[in-house]
This record gives structure tokens, sequence and C-alpha cells, in this order.
């Protein structure tokens, strides 16, 4: 069985990375949830509810697994994760019960064996030190019935996962039949038709400009931003971190609390209140990539309807170690469309680009109807060149299938292709091979991309047909946890 995982690590990762929370928090609480108020029920699993407080548990656990804060916990993202893998790990549950999956006495004793803080139980003679055991179960509020019903259940999902991985897959004759798609070489010869050749023969009419500027307004507006200040917690470097810690929460607890301002927090914590004007959705510009508007999560924060339109403070964000900011919207400038005098060069410029393009374009269907009767022709080619998908040179997207789509028994061809904002290419095909030598790695590359897929859509059916089987049933939509939820 675990030489099976082992062999299918890469295909089953994603699988495996949602056990993230023990089985045995999340099934040994199905007693009490039943007597909840209703208004808590998030998702039904069997009739058997997944609830606020038990996302809001969890939710805090992992975020004290990955270092983060109490703002990580109560983020509505991230207790979705968490609502998906409980949801997962609910259904498997489901399955394992509805299978009566068993594991046996010497497969749950080795699979304990290989657990580190198992194997350091043992004492150097052999003996285990059943004491030690009790002690780390308890500090972990677990006694042994419930750790080794964890255990087990947990042995029971790889065997159902195993199953699902040891299903046959693509089978080698389609992985060779792909391989050889993408080492079949062909030599071409292009012949470019660019746009910046035919601006000289292009000059709009003020006419032209207007109307084009009237036509397309939204290419020439200005997009919305905003001014903001900010406040910035670092950490000193002689300073305690528990100390820190304390200033850190100290920071978070009264952005939030007192979120019409930040000057309580800056005050309390001697900290300077800084501006910054121009703000976009992209962030400010013209700042570092450490600066705290540099920083994707802050800029977010400032764009959602809370800072934005309740003019509230943001959460406390780490942005990097020992480095935390909150920040608050002062001015909102809607977006706006420039009058046509500030953008006039720029009008201009496009209307002048696309007609070139349609010059260029032109041309090239014209010259592609006359190689059409003589594609022998190679006045104005490029030299040839050998290229393959597995090799595409400057080949790319719609460039490459209209190459390798030609058939081969009509050699030399022609094909044309489009190139949006830049102009037309005529490509010429006049040989095809296989490659003297093939690469072995790139072969089974292509065979576990093919494996890959074809696990990940029999997994899909797999989880459907048991959520289905499940009468999975979606109760209330999952809110924003409040303040004291995840700390509770």
């Amino acid at each position: 069985m675990f030489d099976s995982v082992r062999k299918h690590q890469r295909l089953l990762q994603f699988v495996l990375m949602l056990f993230i929370v023990p089985s045995f928090a999340l099934f040994g609480i199905s007693s009490y949830s039943e007597f909840m108020d209703k208004e808590t029920d998030i998702v039904k699993v069997n009739g058997k509810p997944i609830t606020a407080q038990e996302v809001d548990a969890a939710a805090k656990r992992q975020a004290e697994r990955v270092g983060g804060n109490v703002q990580i916990a109560q983020s509505l993202p991230f207790r979705q994760a968490i609502l998906n893998e409980l949801l997962q790990q609910r259904i498997l549950g489901f399955a394992v019960s509805d299978l009566r999956l068993q594991v046996g006495k010497q497969e749950l004793v080795n699979s304990l064996q290989k657990i580190p803080q198992i194997r350091a139980l043992y004492r150097q003679d052999g003996t285990f030190d059943d004491a030690r055991f009790k002690q780390l179960l308890a500090s972990n509020g677990m006694n042994e019935e419930q750790f080794y019903a964890g255990q087990s259940f947990d042995l029971k999902i790889q065997q159902l996962v195993n199953s699902v991985a040891r299903t046959e897959l693509a089978s080698p004759k389609l992985s060779e039949i792909v391989s050889s798609l993408y080492e079949t070489e062909r030599q071409i010869q292009t012949l470019q038709f660019n746009a910046k050749d035919y601006l000289a023969k292009v000059n709009p009419s003020t006419e032209e400009l207007q109307a084009f500027y009237d036509a397309n307004a939204k290419l020439f507006e200005q997009p919305e931003y905003i001014d903001v200040e900010y406040i910035v917690l670092k950490a000193d470097p002689k300073e305690d971190s528990k100390a820190f810690n304390e200033k850190a929460d100290q920071f978070a607890n009264m952005t939030y609390d007192q979120s019409d301002s930040l000057k309580p927090t800056a005050d309390k914590l001697k900290l300077s209140i800084q501006t910054q004007k121009g703000v976009t959705r992209g962030g400010a510009t013209g700042v570092s990539r450490d600066h705290p508007l540099a920083n994707a999560k802050v800029v977010q924060s400032l764009y959602g309807d809370e800072a934005l339109k309740n003019k509230r403070n943001t959460e406390a964000v780490q942005i990097s170690p020992g480095v935390f900011v909150s920040a608050r919207v002062l001015t909102f400038y809607p977006a706006q469309v420039l009058p046509y005098k500030e953008v006039a060069a720029e009008v201009r410029r496009q209307v002048s680009q696309r007609a070139a393009e349609k010059l260029a374009i032109t041309a090239a269907n014209e010259r592609l109807a006359v190689l059409q009767k003589d594609p022998k022709d190679t006045t104005g080619f490029s030299s040839p060149t050998w290229i393959s998908r597995n090799k595409p040179g400057s080949l790319v997207g719609p460039s490459m299938d209209e190459v390798m789509s030609v058939s081969a028994n009509g050699l030399p061809a022609v094909v044309s292709v489009n190139n949006p904002g830049i102009g037309s290419t005529i490509y010429r095909i006049d040989q095809v091979r296989q490659p003297s030598t093939v690469d072995a790695k790139v072969h089974q590359a292509q065979a576990q991309q093919i494996q890959a897929l074809a696990a990940q859509s029999e997994f899909a059916g797999f989880m459907s047909y048991w959520r289905n089987s499940a009468g999975v049933k979606v109760i209330n939509p999952l809110k924003q946890a409040s303040t004291g939820s995840a700390g509770s």
C-alpha cells in the first residue's frame, strides 16, 4: 500500500494535501454538533452538519500551524479553504464507512512506528515508554482511544485513495502517440508583413480620429485611484520576540476595534502616520517592491468595501517577517474618461497602428494567393529552420497549430497567420521528419503528464460519485468570522 503511495506521489499530492487537519479532530465531535443551532450549520454530509464553530476551530489550528495570526484565521478565503477540506474529509469518511473498510492490527502498528514522535518514545532497550505516550496525547487533548481511531481512519482513507491511484490510467500506446506528435519536426521558412513597415502610408483625418475616440472611450479612461494613509509596525532586532508579539497583537486589535482612525494605534505604539497619493488597484507607482503599498494584500484590502465605502482601517497585514501594516482610504477618485485634447497623440497612434496592420494583412493575403499557386517560390523568405512542438523556436500558439496542421502529403505548402497588433506572417513548410534521437526524459515527463491528467479526471469522478451518495447539502453560506470566533 505504501509503495503505491510513493509511486503515485506526484499524482496524489493534491489529494493528500487535503489532510492537514487530523481526522480524529474532525470526526470525534459529531455527537455534539447535532445539538447546535441550525443557523450555525454550513453544510450537511449524510445528514450530519459541518458547523461554523468547527470551521472556526479548524481555521485557528491551521493558522497556528503555519505561523499565522488571528486575522488570517478569520479571513473568509482562508476559512473557505478550511471548509473545503472539512467537506472533503467528511465525504471520504462517508465512503470509508459505506465500503466498510478495515485496517489490520499489524498495519496500524507499522503505520504508528513511522511517526517520529512515536519512534522517539522507544527506549534504548526496545521497550515503549507508555507513560510519556499518554502525556503526549494529553498535551494534545486526546486519549488513546481517540488517537488510535484517528490513525485507523487515516489508513482507511489511504486505502481508498490508493484504490483510485491503482486504477489503470492512460495506455502506454497513447503516450507514445502523443510523444511522437510532439517530436515530429518540420522545416519552415517565414515571410513577415509587419504593420510598422506600413505606417508611412497611413494619414488619418481629424474626423477619423474623433470618431475613434468617441467609439472607444474606455480605451482612454483614467482608472480609479485613492489617496491613503498608513502605519507600519516593525520588529526591533534588539527587542524581545515575546514583547514584539504582544505589540503585534495590540496593533492588530486596536486597528480593528478602533477602525475609524489610525491615530489611536499610532499614538499608543509611537508610530508615524504616513501618506501615499494615487494608489490604483495595481498598487502605488514609483515605490520599491518592499513598500507597504506595493503589497497586493494591502492594496486589495484598501479596495474592499470596508475600507473604500465604510472608510475603515484595513486589517493588520504582515507583509514580511516582523513587519505589519494597516492603512485607510483618505480620498477616492472614480475612473473618468480623459478629454480628447489630453489623449490626442495616443488616439492618433492607435488609429494609425490599426490602419497599418490592416494594410499589412491585406498585403500578406495577396502574396499568399500567389504562393498557393506556386509554393516553390522562396523569394523573400527567411533561411530554413527545423521546429517541433518540443522545440518550437519562435513559434507559439496559433502559429504552431497552423504549421503543424498542414498535411505532410502536400508539401511544399504555405499558410498565413495574423498576429494581432503586429501584422501577419506567411509560413512555408517543405519537409517533415522524425528526429534521429529521442530524449527519454522528455518521453517520461510527457507520459507522467498524461497519467496525471487521467488521475485527476478519475479522482474528480470518484469524489463526485461519493458527494452525491453522501447527499451533500449546503445549508448556509460561510460568513466572515466575528472578531472573537477564531480565537475562542
